[in-house]
């Protein structure tokens, strides 16, 4: 299983669940709710008190520890105290599949520095070569969101095709390509495991 244990980069520590971050969670979410509304399916009504987030945080741990999803809160290494983001593995499958979900946002403030390339990258090499060893992640992005779509690019994911009517976001059906990227390391022939 996973460790609890932050992932570091050059600027980020990728924090795993922790009661410790709640409010700092819930900062994020309160500072970014109109920057993330167009990308986010709804959230529950709780989502921007601090029990709701304590709730989801309980909940994360638990996927987190039974190797289920993997969701990580970005912090800057200078400022570890603050939420500026997060990535999430979900929907883990083991067996013939070895496939997770992919979904990541990033602070209003934050955009255009790189960071969220530098927290994929570091996420990725977690899920490729940490314990878990997945062969495949799946990203699905609005075709809209061209910075989006620009990312998962640069860092070697392959647009498969376009899922009409995905996601219920902002009010209506979403369109997504969807996006994946194979385990370069993952030799011909190896079973699966798990």
């Amino acid at each position: 299983m996973p460790t609890l244990s932050p992932l570091l980069s050059e600027r980020l520590m990728l924090c795993p669940p922790s009661p410790t971050l709640t409010p700092a969670v819930l900062d994020f979410f309160v500072r970014n709710q109109a920057h993330l509304a167009p990308w986010d399916p709804p959230q529950p009504a709780d989502v921007l008190t601090l029990q709701g987030q304590a709730r989801r945080m309980a909940q994360a741990l638990q996927a987190f520890g039974d190797g289920q999803g993997l969701r990580y809160w970005l912090c800057m290494r200078a400022q570890p105290e603050r939420v500026v983001g997060t990535l999430h593995f979900s929907a883990i499958a083991r067996g013939p599949f070895q496939n997770t979900l992919l979904g990541y946002s990033l602070d209003q403030g934050c955009q255009g520095q790189g960071l969220m390339g530098e927290a994929l990258a570091r996420g990725l090499q977690e899920v490729f070569s940490g314990p878990l060893r997945l062969h495949r992640v799946q990203a699905a992005v609005q075709p809209v969101n061209r910075r989006s779509s620009a990312l998962l690019q640069r860092l070697g994911f392959r647009r498969e095709g376009l899922a009409p009517r995905y996601l219920f976001i902002a009010g209506a059906w979403r369109d997504h390509e969807i996006w994946s990227l194979l385990n370069p390391d993952w030799p011909d022939g190896l079973p699966p495991v798990g």
